[in-house]
């Protein structure tokens, strides 16, 4: 069966894309294609379908598809930076990470993407370089948090240990729903780093 002829049994045309609207859409409906297909069903004609496009549009954006799949994965690692608050910027553990529940509640097809390329990887190691780069953005973004919120700037290992729990609860999230176990357990995390605070951020009597 074809891209095409399996789309249009599964899923409700789409509102056909607006001139203009251009890249960002054809990104997010790769995303998409990805997430519900695996990256095998990446295919010219699926994005241009999900974007309700035409192939033509998206050959013209990418020229390749694996300039598709590299400029999707960064958006992606963008998107998910601008609003799970891994770092806000406030050095106060309170607000760290604040909005990851509801980043994997409101746009799971985006974390299920990254998760799909990272297993790609292993079998296409030619992907391990983009992903390897693009994931130190969040290796980044962690650190610089942990070092605004800890008396010593926070070093690599701490970094990828935090991250780790992190990205373990988004995908334990995107499998099983409960997004309150997800806010239990980041309380949990913020706990621990309260610990080795040096900004005042300490628990009230009733945190335990």
């Amino acid at each position: 069966m074809t891209d095409s002829a399996e789309g249009a049994d599964s899923r409700e045309p789409r509102r056909r894309m607006a001139y203009g609207e251009g890249r960002e859409a054809l990104l997010n409906a790769a995303v998409r294609v990805v997430a519900r297909g695996g990256l095998r069903k990446l295919t010219y004609r699926a994005v241009a379908q999900e974007a309700g496009t035409t192939h033509g549009l998206v050959v013209h954006h990418f020229g390749s598809r694996d300039a598709l799949i590299e400029e999707a994965l960064a958006h992606a690692v963008r998107t998910s930076l601008n609003v799970s608050d891994v770092e806000p910027g406030t050095g106060k553990v309170t607000d760290f990470s604040a909005g990851l529940s509801d980043m994997v509640t409101a746009d799971p097809d985006t974390q299920a993407f990254q998760y799909e390329l990272l297993l790609e990887s292993r079998r296409r190691p030619e992907l391990l370089p983009q992903i390897r780069a693009l994931y130190d953005d969040y290796f980044d973004a962690t650190e610089r948090e942990l070092s605004r919120m800890l008396p010593d700037d926070a070093g690599r290992p701490l970094t990828r240990l935090v991250f780790a729990a992190l990205d373990g609860l988004v995908l334990h999230q995107l499998v099983f729903g409960e997004p309150e176990v997800t806010d239990a357990a980041l309380e949990q995390l913020r706990g621990l780093l309260r610990l080795l605070d040096a900004n005042g951020d300490t628990p009230s009597a009733t945190d335990g």
